[in-house]
């Protein structure tokens, strides 16, 4: 056996191998725990757009017609309403109408359901970043666990 094909070896007290099995142990629970949270987060948001019973635009650039519950949804809806409000306005946002414009509550009243949508698909956002996250993490707790020996393994 060649130098670059030994296997290395670490001799860990048994203290300390219950201490990283306990690591491995702590980043398996804590990774699978930030994937259930991710999902139950996304689940969550999906299902209050759903209730909502909002529908695509049919002249949005993507998605028309589909009904909003994810994501890629939710910014073709937000999209589509900002497209609407400019036309409607001549191209002036809110803050560029003059206080008597009779446009003025309806581009208001786009640019409140904008942000709606967007805190939906940061919501999205966040959770798919816990569900990688807890892969990640439960990946590593795993992988240390089995890279330490068990309790009853000699050395």
């Amino acid at each position: 056996m060649t130098a670059a094909m030994a296997t290395p070896s670490v001799i860990l007290s048994s203290r300390k191998a219950g201490v990283v099995r306990l690591i491995g142990i702590l980043g398996l629970v804590g990774g699978l725990a930030f994937l259930l949270v991710g999902g139950l987060g996304w689940t969550t948001v999906s299902s209050q757009l759903s209730d909502e019973d909002i529908t695509v635009a049919e002249d949005a650039s993507f998605l028309g017609g589909a009904p909003v519950v994810g994501p890629f949804s939710a910014y073709a809806q937000a999209d589509i309403i900002n497209h609407h409000a400019m036309e409607a306005s001549g191209g002036k946002t809110y803050a560029q109408l003059e206080q008597d414009d009779p446009t003025r509550p309806t581009v208001m009243t786009a640019s409140l359901l904008r942000a709606s949508l967007f805190t939906s698909i940061l919501a999205f956002g966040v959770s798919a970043f816990a569900m990688g996250v807890g892969v990640l993490v439960a990946l590593f707790g795993w992988a240390i666990l089995t890279l330490v020996p068990g309790k009853n393994a000699t050395v």
